[in-house]
């Protein structure tokens, strides 16, 4: 299995509507085990995101699909900064 872990900082008052886009299940994620997004407690802007894959390939596939397709323009629009992501190698847990 693939992980990552992604810290990203929306402009300022739409770190909600960035949430929703990038919750939007009409997104398909194929390969994807499990992808949760969630709000930093201290600052009001920030989103992490966690992913796990089956494999980095799988990942790096759908990720070349969404900017061939535009389909995250708008998530784009909302973000002000993407921080580098922490790769990991999850091991298992609930829910995998």
């Amino acid at each position: 299995m693939y992980g990552l872990i992604t810290r990203l900082t929306a402009y300022p008052g739409r770190r909600d509507e960035l949430a929703l886009l990038l919750m939007d299940p009409a997104v398909r994620k194929h390969g994807c085990h499990s992808y949760i997004v969630a709000h930093d407690l201290v600052d009001a802007d920030v989103l992490w995101v966690t992913e796990v894959w089956a494999d980095q390939p799988t990942h790096l596939s759908w990720s070349e699909d969404l900017r061939q397709s535009g389909a995250w323009r708008p998530i784009y629009g909302l973000m002000a900064k993407m921080d580098d992501s922490i790769q990991t190698r999850p091991l298992g847990g609930i829910g995998l």
